[in-house]
């Protein structure tokens, strides 16, 4: 450091011009390289150079600052003193750099205090670039009023606005939320002044009527251009008519500048394969891609990172690595939308693969990639490389950025860390929406969504407004705490701030009704929606579902394939949730058939449910098949699977499994020894049961009301009834109505009136007015041969207005659901049934099949 000082010390002595020259262009060639630090460091470090500066050096000098917002105390100040001490704060060009640098660097004071002291000069208050400057900082700003109010003035100075001021204007409209009037009122001074020609306005024109939902003004300020040979004024309308989601025309109007013959940049390609992914059309979208090879941009990073979001919006992964391999000299960008690709198609693996190869490579990885990484370790678990990644972030200056900081959000959530995860959020020093949003929604996921709601209150005494998303979690929340009043009142605001039609909002509107147990409302949500999309449909058929609707459910799959869509795999899982329910084997095999035919992502949840659905409906080898060639088994599916040979009697099974559970890591939980019991239970081995349920303590794993029923079932089947009643009487908790029925219905197997009645009065005690209890009792009564007992208590029930309801069983003929009610004959189809029973009669009387004839119902049943 001493050696170059005193070499710059004795240059600048035998030849000071020569050595401000060079500093000056030094200068100038860091800053054009974007190099703004050494560019600053450079100024500052030479001796007494800043006051030889030359006069052209200052604005980029300023733009430096601009670039590096801590500079602006130090540098930047510095610089503006220089400025003043030389007499050149009166150059405009200067002037116009100050301005631009406090307003950038969130100096608005010091920018209006310098704009002010200006104004007051006469050669320099009709400058436009000046006032530019303040109008472009007011709109940075969000000063609405304050814009307006200065170009109002501008026009009363007599200072001729120019193309810039009415695109910097114009861009303030951009938003849709200043009024429309306002707009038209800068357009109409557009045409009085003449600027309707040039590109520039025109461009903005276009830009904010698509930004206020007008694309139709906007095809009518595009039509009035006479000279449509700037590629510029096609992509404005381009883009407009895609953020009005005309994807279409946006693909149309691509067309007619291709072959009017105009000049396509790379922003013409990026705009238009955005809105070939956002309609899927990946034949249009080939098409484009099949231009930009031909036309060499290719290895344009914005078109790269266009073409690679357009395949992996469609799903199309192997068409995105060609393209991505194709790229020669890959910048940070590519490698980044190769990783977010990989992310957004769940594949998080391949993800981490890419960014293993791109540091091999030796490319820098900025928060982007590093925010797409940790979301990677959040999808494949790799929770030590969250750790390390986190940990390399700490020593960074880059882990205060807001975007990797709610990645890390994510990530603990995720892993159920909430405590980590929260320290994370409290130690950020700024939080904007997006970290909120990754706060609140990793409380949800991991149900603590009282926190969560906490939370939410706490934005708003922030004053974040929160976005549709945030809505939603917060409508999560209500549906997880199943609390249908919160659920109404953010429906409310939803509706005052027209988010109700927001697809994200309305599926978690449809899971709060759902949960609560409102079906019909969840379906005037479903019709009130114009843009359904698949999370929509998927939302209703949950709800169907989940309310005992599975009939509904099921009619929905083909509605949703007549609208083009394609069942994925929540639609899948929720489909033979129903099929389960009614235990319809034909319809269980179709959509089995559907996602072996288009390929859909093997899923754990569809596998099990498929699992489910096969033993439900009777078919246990099926079951087994898909059990065994399963390529992943979380604790659902051992469960499934355990609980299916349960239900067929296949105990030994059921046991040798929950065994080979164990053995391969996975933890049993509260349902895997709820349906080893029930198995126990079924095929009569009581000791093996009771050790299951004492083994429960082994893990942890605290008995719930059902392990007791099935207990004291398994106890009642096998005439222990004393253990039963003292295993009652034992209990840590209050008996339900299932325990003392259980006791009550094996007492009445084996004739134990005096335990029975015990159990029969504790469930007339617990609910008086159930008819089903009463004829439990009765039917102890009137099997012991105790009549008078048994005519008190059906008078009892006389009384009361009881009565117990019947059962029903069901069958499917030719896709067609019949239903039967016990001592019923509604059925249309009663007539047929019961001459076929007739022919039965017969044919077995023939063949005097006396026992099974006993069994038959007789016609005037």
């Amino acid at each position: 450091m001493r050696f170059l000082f005193f070499k710059c010390r004795e240059f600048s002595t035998l030849n000071p011009i020569n050595t401000l020259v060079l500093v000056n262009s030094k200068i100038k060639g860091f800053i054009q390289q974007g190099n703004h630090l050494e560019a600053l460091l450079a100024y500052s470090k030479q001796p007494l150079f800043p006051l030889h500066t030359s006069k052209f050096t200052f604005p980029p000098l300023l733009k430096s600052c601009s670039f590096l917002p801590n500079q602006l105390h130090d540098t930047g100040k510095i610089v503006h003193a220089t400025i003043i001490l030389k007499g050149l704060h009166y150059d405009p060009f200067i002037t116009t750099s100050l301005i631009n640098m406090y307003v950038k660097c969130g100096s608005l004071c010091n920018a209006l205090q310098l704009f002010d002291f200006i104004s007051q000069c006469e050669d320099l208050n009709r400058d436009v670039t000046i006032w530019n400057a303040m109008l472009d900082g007011y709109i940075r700003n969000g000063l609405t009023e304050e814009c307006m109010g200065l170009f109002r003035r501008m026009q009363e100075l007599g200072v001729k606005s120019d193309e810039y001021s009415l695109s910097i204007l114009l861009r303030f409209f951009n938003n849709g939320r200043i009024g429309l009037s306002k707009a038209k009122e800068v357009h109409g001074y557009v045409i009085r002044n003449s600027f309707g020609r040039d590109p520039f306005v025109v461009t903005a024109l276009i830009d904010m009527y698509s930004s206020c939902g007008r694309p139709k003004d906007a095809w009518c300020i595009f039509e009035s251009v006479e000279d449509k040979d700037n590629i510029v004024v096609w992509n404005a309308l381009i883009g407009g008519l895609s953020e009005n989601r005309l994807w279409r025309n946006s693909m149309r109007l691509y067309s007619l500048a291709k072959n009017k013959g105009c000049k396509l940049m790379s922003t013409t390609y990026s705009i238009t394969l955005k809105a070939c992914s956002e309609a899927e059309d990946i034949d249009f979208g080939r098409q484009v891609h099949s231009d930009v090879v031909k036309m060499d941009f290719e290895n344009d990073p914005y078109v790269c990172t266009s073409v690679l979001s357009m395949y992996a919006r469609v799903g199309l992964l192997e068409d995105a690595d060609r393209a991505f391999d194709s790229v020669l000299d890959k910048e940070v960008e590519v490698w980044n939308s190769m990783i977010s690709a990989y992310v957004g198609n769940g594949r998080g693996d391949d993800a981490l693969c890419v960014f293993n190869e791109m540091r091999l490579r030796g490319v820098l990885s900025d928060s982007f990639t590093l925010s797409n990484i940790l979301i990677s370790c959040s999808m494949t678990e790799s929770y030590d490389l969250g750790r390390v990644i986190h940990g390399e972030l700490i020593k960074k200056p880059i882990q205060n950025n807001i975007a990797l900081q709610s990645a890390l959000v994510t990530m603990y959530s995720k892993y159920g860390m909430l405590k980590d995860a929260l320290e994370v959020f409290s130690r950020m020093v700024e939080k904007d929406v997006v970290a909120w949003g990754s706060m609140i929604s990793g409380l949800c996921q991991n149900k603590k969504f009282d926190l969560a709601l906490e939370i939410y209150k706490e934005m708003e005494t922030h004053n974040v407004n929160p976005d549709a998303d945030i809505r939603a979690m917060v409508i999560n929340a209500s549906a997880g705490l199943e609390s249908l009043d919160l659920g109404c009142s953010v429906h409310g605001i939803t509706i005052k701030r027209g988010e109700e039609l927001d697809s994200s909002v309305s599926s978690s509107l449809l899971d709060m009704y759902s949960n609560c147990g409102q079906p019909e409302m969840a379906e005037k949500i479903f019709s009130g929606v114009s843009y359904k999309n698949l999370v929509v449909w998927n939302s209703l058929i949950s709800c169907y579902s989940k309310n005992d609707l599975p009939e509904l459910s099921l009619k929905l799959l083909p509605q949703l394939v007549e609208q083009g869509f394609y069942p994925d795999a929540v639609t899948l899982t929720s489909a033979l949730t129903a099929v389960s329910s009614l235990a319809i084997l034909i319809k269980g095999k179709a959509i089995h058939c559907y996602q072996i035919r288009h390929h859909v992502l093997e899923d754990s949840q569809v596998e099990n449910a498929l699992v489910d659905m096969y033993v439900k409906s009777g078919c246990l080898k099926y079951a087994e098949r898909i059990f065994k060639y399963m390529s992943k088994r979380n604790l659902v599916t051992w469960n499934t699977m355990i609980a299916g040979y349960g239900s067929h009697s296949e105990c030994v099974k059921a046991i040798n499994l929950f065994n080979e559970m164990r053995k391969s890591g996975v933890m049993p939980d509260a349902v895997t020894f709820l349906s080893l019991i029930s198995s126990c239970n079924h095929a009569g081995l009581v000791d093996e049961g009771l050790k299951l349920f004492y083994l429960m303590e082994e893990y942890g794993i605290k008995p719930q009301m059902d392990h007791y029923i099935n207990v004291v079932d398994l106890l009642g089947r096998a005439g222990r009834l004393d253990y039963a009643y003292n295993f009652i009487q034992n209990l840590e908790v209050e008996p339900d109505r299932g325990v003392w029925l259980c006791l009550l219905s094996a007492c009445r197997v084996h004739q134990n009136v005096e335990l029975g009645e015990i159990a029969g009065n504790k469930l007339l005690k617990m609910e008086p007015n159930r008819g089903s209890n009463y004829v439990q009792l009765l039917n102890l009564y009137v099997e012991a041969g105790m009549r008078e007992e048994a005519a008190s208590l059906r008078a009892l029930m006389r009384q009361k207005g009881l009565k117990k309801n019947p059962g029903c069983s069901w069958i499917e003929v030719k896709n067609e659901l019949e239903v039967f009610f016990s001592s019923d004959s509604s059925s249309t189809k009663t007539t047929a049934i019961y001459e076929t029973l007739h022919s039965l009669r017969s044919i077995m009387k023939k063949g005097d099949y006396e026992t099974e004839l006993a069994c038959l119902p007789s016609p005037s049943c």
